[in-house]
């Protein structure tokens, strides 16, 4: 069975060669390299991975990116930032996309009214231009909107119900000063419940076919240590078989280990394990979708040399 991370972050050190912004968690002169992530990988048998733009938006700053899928070809595809401000995000997205290797655009914001009773028309959102480029060239979006954005969601995938969408971090929706970092450097998102009330989860986006959850970011979202039991019954709900009428099923499930916050805590191998500490009673072809079937199967990742 293919084992594929379907979320991942790499960078260099802050250079003309791979310019990228900077921050308190990104010095410039911090290095999480995509040699380091094949390490983690081949110690423990993961296949392929998906790269997922961080340090800025601009396409210069997408060069370290680049240079990693063109330097392991087969072995990654990529997702890349996009603005909504961009006054030419279509041009943006295809320069990016030009490869084939940068498969999808990742957003944080949907652009919408943040009143949920007002007038929804998704030609007025910011990121209308984006969502209607992707779904005419085929790329995958990949979310990770915020609470205030919750509503505004199913009236999008309404809209472009042939567009592959896929929701990062177990379909949390981090609500206004809920996003942190803890003490190892780590995100850290405080939510009061679990599974997180959002209105999109409650209008039930299990019924749309083109969507699609990672099972990441466990330690963002626990109190407790690996394998975060407090995140059972979340991930319980998320699988759940559709021919129940709720959850996605592992056919729309995908695992990720959002390389590099997991290395030094809990570490990476341990995040390979995570899904089957949390789910055990997955059969063993579940656990095949959602460990890289899934991900193989609707990213399109090409097959590696027996």
């Amino acid at each position: 069975m293919p084992r594929i991370d379907a979320h991942v972050h790499v960078f260099a050190r802050a250079c003309s060669e791979f310019p990228r912004e900077v921050s308190k968690q990104l010095p410039a002169d911090r290095e999480e390299s995509v040699e380091k992530l094949l390490a983690q990988m081949e110690r423990s048998r993961v296949d392929q991975a998906v790269l997922v733009q961080i340090g800025g938006k601009n396409l210069e700053h997408h060069a370290y990116l680049r240079h990693c899928l063109k330097a392991h070809a087969g072995r990654f595809l990529g997702i890349g930032l996009v603005s909504e401000d961009d006054p030419s995000p279509q041009d943006h997205m295809d320069r990016l996309a030009a490869d084939g290797d940068i498969i999808g655009f990742r957003l944080m914001s949907m652009g919408g009214p943040a009143d949920p009773l007002a007038p929804m028309n998704v030609r007025t959102f910011s990121t209308y231009p984006i969502w209607k480029h992707a779904a005419e060239k085929g790329y995958v979006l990949w979310l990770y909107p915020q609470a205030v954005d919750a509503h505004t969601v199913p009236f999008l995938i309404d809209a472009f119900p042939q567009l592959r969408v896929v929701f990062n971090h177990m379909l949390a929706t981090p609500g206004k000063g809920s996003f942190s970092w803890d003490e190892k450097g780590r995100p850290l998102v405080k939510l009061s419940q679990f599974p997180p009330l959002s209105r999109y989860a409650t209008m039930g986006l299990h019924r749309y076919e083109n969507v699609y959850v990672h099972l990441s970011g466990q330690y963002a979202f626990s109190k407790q240590v690996w394998p975060y039991r407090d995140l059972t019954e979340w991930h319980q709900r998320l699988h759940i078989p559709k021919d129940r009428m709720q959850g996605f099923g592992a056919a729309r499930l995908l695992w990720a280990t959002d390389f590099p916050w997991i290395v030094e805590e809990p570490g990476y191998d341990k995040m390979t394990r995570v899904v089957e500490e949390l789910l055990p009673d997955l059969t063993q072809q579940e656990l095949a979708n959602i460990m890289g079937r899934t991900a193989q199967r609707l990213l399109r990742f090409p097959d590696l040399p027996a």
